[in-house]
């Protein structure tokens, strides 16, 4: 039976994947470029510092604010708005003096009739351990993650998504490297819940892919990769679009304080849902993968057949 007659879309991914490698090696370029030559702007939870919100009245005047305090030489100062235009929030480098007396200060400096919000503050040694934390932790997701894969399905389908994974992370922080978002621990949740998204993903289109080599007698493994995303297609978009819904909504309703964390995740289910039709099942037919791979074993044969 025809996959027309199914209603399913038939769309020729796999004819498709050369100009898909061309994009993803363009992203990841620039993303790899991005970094290498700026960076990522860490927050405060990773760099160290005093972080201040303050509410004023009236519109506050950011350029008057600056001013003060490298008047008062207060170093690293950063000024801007938090939400809108009479919240501010400044950050400050690590200071000498502690996060009390600097608050003080600066509230007696720009005058009263200031709301203090809240004062946040980070030592350099905290912010290099959530620096060193946070980079294992991602590693490890990793690591975990190609254990568990190459034990359900096939070692071609763990470096499948293995692949799959490590690119929508480059271009997610590509992303905020290139727009100087700012970093912090929201951003790096959010990584790893796209790591998590994406697998999610990647593991229902493998597992079609599985079923579709079993079951047929097909021997193009092309042809039945392109089957199977064309089968998961509408599952794969029903569930990006419902969660990008989600996350639109926190990203212009949900405030400052998770802006950054929904702009991520928004980044990352965009280009996860991508990396799961073309770069994932992409890489395991670069890699040769056929029918005999997911035959079991003759071990494996006897061991079922020894069941009751």
């Amino acid at each position: 039976m025809s996959l027309k007659s199914l209603n399913i879309p038939v769309i020729d991914f796999v004819g498709r994947r050369k100009y898909a490698m061309f994009f993803s090696a363009i992203l990841l370029i620039v993303s790899i470029t991005s970094m290498g030559l700026q960076g990522l702007k860490f927050g405060i939870d990773f760099t160290g510092g005093t972080l201040i919100e303050l509410g004023y009245e009236k519109t506050a005047d950011l350029e008057s604010i600056r001013s003060k305090l490298i008047s008062a030489n207060f170093k690293g100062t950063n000024v801007q708005y938090f939400g809108s235009d009479t919240e501010v929030l400044i950050q400050l480098e690590p200071q000498t003096a502690s996060s009390a007396e600097i608050s003080s200060s600066i509230i007696r400096m720009l005058g009263e009739g200031i709301d203090v919000r809240r004062v946040e503050f980070v030592g350099p040694k905290v912010g290099e351990e959530l620096t060193n934390d946070g980079g294992f932790a991602m590693l490890y997701a990793l690591i975990g993650i190609l254990i568990y894969v190459a034990f359900r399905f096939e070692y071609r389908f763990a470096l499948g998504s293995i692949a799959a994974l490590i690119h929508d992370v480059i271009i997610t922080l590509g992303v905020f490297s290139l727009l100087q978002i700012e970093f912090d621990l929201t951003v790096l949740a959010a990584i790893l819940a796209v790591i998590g998204y994406s697998l999610n993903d990647t593991i229902v289109v493998f597992d079609r892919i599985r079923e579709n080599f079993l079951a047929t007698r097909q021997v193009e493994p092309g042809s039945i990769i392109n089957e199977a995303l064309n089968q998961t297609l509408s599952r794969t978009l029903m569930t990006s679009f419902t969660t990008l819904l989600v996350l639109l909504a926190l990203f212009y309703l949900g405030g400052e304080v998770i802006h950054s964390f929904a702009g991520a995740l928004l980044i990352g289910v965009v280009i996860g849902t991508y990396s799961s039709i073309y770069v994932a099942s992409s890489t395991i037919l670069a890699m040769g993968i056929s029918k005999e791979d997911m035959l079991p074993s003759e071990k494996e044969k006897k061991e079922i057949d020894a069941r009751p």
